[in-house]
């Protein structure tokens, strides 16, 4: 017997979702309504490294900030009296935001180098293109119940080019 809870179609999920019964809870219970604290309801694994990350980059950007402007001399009143040096508070970022340029760059080139020229048949055609399959005459309505679609195919370049160049003079 089929499993009930496979689904093959998109028929069967709407029709899973139209059987659905909803039972509506009215309590005033903050346990039950999910807003309690519980294993089942902590938060996502996710979330908190995106939150321990946010907090991360903000307390290093204040950090870099801090660094790259505060003169020395403050610096040494405070206690701090190693760091690096102010040269690479110019030469880190230039080279991040070369670093992405370059890239974008690249990227860029290797989809053109990778693209078929224009005149080649491989823009047209691949290894999973389909030719229409012959339309063959339906004698019943039970075939037409069999079959509604189409296979799917590709459409000819032919009767592309006919469709959208054939001669619509005005007589």
């Amino acid at each position: 017997m089929e499993d009930r809870y496979s689904v093959n179609s998109p028929r069967r999920i709407l029709s899973f979702s139209k059987n659905r019964k909803t039972n509506p809870s009215f309590t005033d219970d903050k346990q039950a309504a999910g807003f309690g604290v519980s294993g089942e309801h902590g938060p996502k694994l996710s979330e908190v490294y995106g939150f321990v990350g946010s907090i991360t980059t903000v307390l290093f950007t204040a950090i870099f900030l801090i660094w790259a402007y505060i003169p020395d001399n403050w610096l040494h009143s405070v206690g701090i009296h190693y760091y690096p040096s102010r040269y690479w508070a110019l030469v880190v970022p230039t080279y991040l935001m070369v670093s992405v340029a370059l890239a974008i760059v690249f990227y860029i080139g290797i989809n053109y180098m990778a693209t078929p020229p224009p005149t080649s048949f491989n823009t047209m055609f691949d290894e999973f293109s389909r030719e229409p399959e012959p339309f063959t005459g339906i004698s019943s309505t039970e075939e037409i119940d069999e079959q509604p679609i189409k296979p799917i195919s590709n459409i000819g370049i032919d009767q592309v080019n006919k469709i959208m160049f054939r001669n619509t003079k005005a007589s």
